[in-house]
């Protein structure tokens, strides 16, 4: 470990004891910063990395014990090691209470300073790689991945950071598509519990009597086939965040016991009397419309408005069009990456196309349609003719209302039910593969 992964400092106001401790450190290979006073030293941490900060109680300028909660609060990684004089021990107990790793009376023997001083930068270093390891994972499914410029979506994703601060469970209501898991990893990942499990569970993917034991586990026996213990859903994310999606698929009497939990914090393995505690943040999601649900006798209004303390709607594609070349843009980088290909871009046409369309499938949609075509595109930019055929549909000019423009949207439409296969296209359009070949050239498909 080099002298830059070795940085201390120490704050004291006696100089010749400053000094003394600050030779002893350096002689072991570490790097000495010194200060004075609280506020010297404060702003050193601004300018400075430092591992491990050792001060005096009793500064010029503060109290070591108030300094150490300010430097904590600001500074988690960082450690501390708070001096005290005789008498003053209790000093250094209420330190630690405010975050210091230790202290250490003033004329104990300094042999003592050395072994707690590297007790502390271990534990400092591995603070720092935990949090490093946390800002990745934060760039990897923060509120960074959510793409988009729109006022809709800057609105959305405002009120998401503001909520990820908190403990509140959300509900993301919107249609499918819309980036409702993306919303709630950013959500985890800029809480306080983003150390801990993000589970994610779609409640619409497994069979409605599995449901039970698939969230709260169960104990060995509990229904034929429960050869030994399970541990549910809860257990998995504990410490973390469950993501419930389709929480609207949940049956009458599952949604009773997931009430129950979000009340009490406790809850029972199928076929076990043990009381549980769970320690989650719960974030739901669903593209129904509870509301109509709770009047049909599908959904218990108490949990909906149990889970809907703070409700998140997730704009449609086409409420944000203005994000659809950006979208598009950040499709086409990934998805030529994946398939091995060079495309630059796209001409007006695809892209007018794209604006027009409905997207009934949102994000998601789009994601494939991209990847579509760049499967299918032999040239470095994507043209309106790689679309599918209803993006085609959407133009009502009176070119496309021509015979010949009907014949080419329909040949496009079976060259793409076909893969492209031009023998199964001929087939199905009951004509000639050399009549076929002829056709694409004069419609340039």
């Amino acid at each position: 470990m080099n002298n830059s992964n070795r940085s201390i400092l120490l704050i004291d106001d006696e100089e010749n004891l400053r000094s003394l401790m600050a030779r002893i450190i350096e002689l072991e290979g570490f790097k000495v910063l010194q200060s004075k006073d609280a506020k010297h030293g404060l702003k050193l941490l601004d300018q400075e990395d430092v591992n491990v900060v050792i001060t005096d109680v009793r500064l010029p300028d503060a109290n070591g014990v108030e300094l150490t909660r300010r430097i904590k609060e600001k500074y988690p990684a960082i450690e501390i090691i708070v001096l005290t004089a005789f008498g003053t021990i209790e000093d250094g107990v209420t330190a630690i209470k405010n975050g210091a790793f230790d202290y250490l009376t003033k004329g104990d023997d300094q042999q003592k300073l050395l072994p707690l001083l590297n007790k502390a930068l271990e534990k400092a270093v591995l603070q720092q790689k935990v949090r490093h390891l946390e800002d990745k994972l934060s760039k990897q499914y923060g509120f960074e991945q959510v793409i988009g410029k729109s006022k809709s979506i800057l609105q959305v994703i405002d009120l998401a950071n503001k909520v990820a601060a908190t403990e509140n469970t959300v509900l993301l209501s919107g249609e499918t598509g819309t980036g409702k898991e993306v919303f709630a990893n950013a959500i985890h990942y800029e809480s306080k519990r983003k150390a801990k499990p993000f589970v994610a569970f779609n409640c619409s993917a497994i069979a409605k009597d599995l449901l039970e034991s698939e969230l709260f586990g169960h104990a060995t026996g509990a229904f034929t086939g429960a050869s030994k213990d399970k541990r549910g859903l809860l257990e998995e994310a504990q410490g973390g965040t469950l993501f419930l999606d389709e929480i609207g698929e949940l049956n009458p009497e599952l949604q009773a016991k997931l009430l129950r939990t979000l009340e009490s914090g406790e809850y029972y393995r199928v076929g076990d009397s043990k009381i549980r505690k769970a320690d989650v943040r719960f974030i739901a999601a669903t593209n129904r419309d509870l509301k109509r649900e709770i009047e049909s006798g599908h959904f218990r209004s108490d949990l909906f408005y149990r889970l809907s303390v703070f409700e998140i709607r997730l704009p449609a594609l086409r409420e944000r069009k203005e994000d659809i070349p950006i979208l598009t843009n950040h499709f086409i980088q990934r998805a030529s990456a994946k398939n091995n290909k060079r495309i630059e871009g796209y001409d007006d046409r695809f892209i007018t196309l794209l604006e027009q369309h409905h997207w009934k499938g949102n994000i998601r949609e789009l994601k494939n349609v991209i990847e579509r075509c760049i499967i299918l595109s032999d040239e470095t930019t994507l043209k309106a003719n790689l679309l599918p055929y209803d993006f085609n549909l959407s133009e009502t000019t009176e070119d496309s209302l021509t015979l010949a423009n009907s014949e080419k949207q329909h040949i496009q439409k079976v060259l793409s039910l076909t893969q492209g296969n031009k023998t199964k296209a001929a087939k199905l359009l009951d004509i000639g593969l050399t009549t076929l070949y002829q056709k694409i050239k004069d419609y340039n498909l």
